[in-house]
């Protein structure tokens, strides 16, 4: 049977209310409507240009506004259900469980509900969840608990998706990284050899940090035994988690949290250094430079292209707010054609000057000095460190009448190739 999914979007002339769009095996029906209603955006969007004298209706404009916004929720819906597919091959079968995590899996669900710990630290052991026999903090949730847990998060945290996770069992992480210095030269068979410069090599380092949620629900509900503890949990803590996390990927300023993209020292890009990332100013202060004059908004976002190293930009995507993109999505280069194009098939994304587009809105918005678009290798830019191991504290005391079960997880992040990313400064320069 089919399922209807609905969408609302907002009202205008040509679209109004509520829309139905097909959810079941229709990722084509939504690509296929995406396309369509970005054709319908351009013809609005060529007769608001078209205008002579700055003569322009702002019901013309605010009608456009209106279909970019429809256009973001196609796109939005078309993510969630490529989400959904990848979150079904990440949880996949999984690896037969042994004996031991079975009995784990028996005791931790009857610890859940009834409050019964009674041998749950050895069987952790056993079940080879941890090394240590009497850890701090609650308890190890299961493997299969787990894995749900992550894979939420690795469907709804765009961080998660774009940049490089790192699953280690150590309070922190580092690496060197050679920043230049060596040197070489030709030299003819009989030549002497002079000695070479030696490279410059900068420590990285990368600490875990904490992270909980705390979700609740009755007593009642868990004596019912209707609850799927993996599924629950995992739904529960995916609010707090991605949201926590994932504005620590992009703004945390490394005290108790990741460190963010965007706390780095930032400078302008022939200025750049190891430690600092490089941008490139729109060449607006308040925003990108407007069609009407000699140079296209295009300009700015070819040349933060371009200032990413070569080796650089194959693997490269660019990231902004869904608010940022809709802006974007009004400009053209200097050719007249649109930098922004909807996904060219179910599973991919859309594109500015052929590059994939992602959308976090901790990005900040356009204004005066906002580094609103970053473009990067991000698998090289930026490093999440995931400890192994989820922990729940049962707490029957604190609310009466519910039960919370205090979550947590180890999470660290940083730039790991200062590189591998440039920013876009808003600003004449």
């Amino acid at each position: 049977m089919t399922k209807l999914l609905t969408i609302t979007t907002p009202s205008s002339p040509r679209i109004r209310g509520v829309r139905n769009v097909m959810a079941d095996g229709t990722a084509v029906e939504v690509l296929n409507k995406l396309t369509k209603t970005f054709e319908d955006f351009k013809v609005e969007n060529d007769a608001k240009i078209d205008k002579i004298n700055g003569q322009i209706d702002p019901l013309h404009s605010e009608k456009i506004d209106k279909i970019s916004n429809e256009m973001t929720e196609l796109e939005k819906l078309l993510k969630d259900m490529t989400a959904d597919i990848a979150a079904m091959k990440i949880g996949g079968e999984g690896e037969a469980e042994g004996p031991e995590a079975k009995q784990h899996l028996t005791a931790f669900n009857k610890y859940f509900r009834k409050g019964v710990d009674n041998g749950l630290r050895d069987l952790e052991v056993k079940a080879k969840l941890t090394t240590e026999s009497d850890p701090d903090g609650g308890f190890l949730v299961p493997h299969e608990t787990e894995k749900n847990i992550d894979r939420v998060l690795g469907t709804t945290s765009i961080m998660r998706v774009i940049g490089n996770v790192m699953p280690m069992g150590a309070e922190s992480y580092s690496k060197f990284v050679n920043v230049g210095g060596a040197s070489s030269g030709w030299v003819g068979e009989n030549d002497a050899r002079a000695e070479t410069d030696t490279p410059t090599l900068r420590e990285l380092i990368f600490n875990m940090m904490e992270l909980f949620a705390q979700p609740a629900t009755t007593q009642r509900m868990l004596d019912a035994g209707i609850i799927d503890i993996a599924a629950w949990l995992a739904d529960e803590v995916k609010t707090e988690f991605t949201e926590t996390e994932g504005g620590a990927f992009i703004l945390g300023n490394g005290v108790k949290k990741p460190r963010g993209i965007l706390s780095y020292d930032a400078v302008e890009n022939g200025s750049y250094q190891w430690g600092k990332i490089g941008y490139v100013a729109t060449g607006a202060a308040n925003g990108y430079i407007p069609p009407s004059t000699d140079d296209s908004p295009a300009d700015a976002f070819i040349d933060l292209y371009y200032a990413l190293k070569q080796g650089h930009r194959a693997n490269a995507t660019w990231l902004m707010s869904d608010a940022t993109m809709g802006k974007i999505r009004k400009f053209k280069d200097n050719e007249g054609s649109y930098m922004w194009a909807p996904p060219s098939a179910t599973g991919k994304v859309a594109t500015i000057l052929g590059k994939a587009v992602n959308t976090d809105d901790n990005m900040p918005a356009v204004q005066a000095n906002s580094f609103s678009v970053a473009f990067a290798d991000f698998k090289k830019a930026y490093l999440i460190i995931d400890r192994p191991g989820i922990r729940v504290l049962r707490d029957p005391l604190t609310q009466k009448g519910k039960v919370l079960f205090y979550t947590t997880k180890r999470v660290g992040g940083g730039c790991s190739n200062y590189e591998a990313i440039k920013l876009m400064k808003t600003a004449t320069g």
